[in-house]
């Protein structure tokens, strides 16, 4: 995940000095999407149910992944 002190932004402001849009570098905007997508993957699947470790290795060799 991101840290937000490791991005380096520049910022385009208007005439009176407001900061209007932001610029970043193509590997810290794909990393930001990447943590975002987790993010949301992570607050889809909260109501989930959980396994135990060892449950989840055992359906892991049934299906053949381990």
């Amino acid at each position: 995940m991101i840290n937000l002190q490791d991005l380096h932004p520049e910022f385009i402001t208007d005439k009176s000095g407001q900061k209007k849009s932001v610029i970043l570098s193509i590997s810290e905007f794909q990393e930001l999407i990447e943590d975002i997508a987790d993010l949301a993957a992570a607050a889809e699947r909260r109501e989930e149910s959980t396994v135990s470790h060892e449950e989840l290795v055992k359906e892991l060799k049934r299906d053949g992944l381990v």
